[in-house]
């Protein structure tokens, strides 16, 4: 992701779905021989930069967004995570950040076929050289967006993936984290830096 920061973009997602397809084919094929179900993937990130240009942008969203969620429902996947905006410094606020993360999700919910939840990841922040709370560290505020959103869609096209290192980072509480999402938590990322 650092090329992308730099507004270097690596051409993979200039592939048609097929070719995409036929590129991981091997993976699918793969999987099925060993009796292995992929359970979830990881959207490319980030899928916004703050300072990029508006051509990388509309890339990211318009071209690696929807192929990703076309990949997601080829591999037979149920859940794909993404990571919400790191915007409130830039926009002033959580709120405003939120605000676009939810433009996003709103962008790919149409590329989600039947059976593919998209699920927002708990992140931190960079600030002054001090890891902080970033995007959807508040269980409370997730679940109410969720449980909007899927309203709206009458459908569960939105869930929750936890990040226990990201968590171990802010020093989140974890049980009342799990706890207050509730069935919305679909997908686990645990990494062990805590010791």
């Amino acid at each position: 992701n650092r090329d992308i920061y730099h507004s270097e973009l690596n051409t993979f997602f200039d592939r048609s779905i097929d070719e995409l397809e036929g590129f991981f084919e091997p993976h699918k094929r793969g999987a099925q021989a060993a009796g292995i179900r992929i359970q979830q993937m990881h959207m490319p990130y980030p899928i916004y930069v703050p300072n990029g240009s508006r051509e990388l942008n509309d890339y990211l969203w318009r071209e690696v967004a929807p192929k990703s969620m076309a990949l997601c429902a080829y591999l037979e996947c149920p859940y794909i995570v993404i990571h919400g905006f790191k915007l409130a410094r830039f926009l002033g606020s959580e709120e405003k950040e939120w605000a676009q993360t939810e433009k996003f999700i709103d962008s790919i919910v149409p590329y989600a076929k039947e059976g593919v939840t998209i699920c927002i990841e708990n992140l931190y922040e960079g600030v002054g050289g001090h890891l902080v709370e970033g995007p959807c560290c508040d269980a409370g505020k997730a679940a109410e967006r969720i449980d909007r959103i899927n309203e709206k869609y009458r459908a569960e096209v939105l869930g929750f993936c936890l990040d226990t290192g990201h968590a171990n980072l802010v020093g989140l509480n974890m049980e009342k984290f799990i706890t207050g999402l509730g069935f919305r938590l679909k997908v686990l990322h645990i990494h062990d830096n805590d010791g």
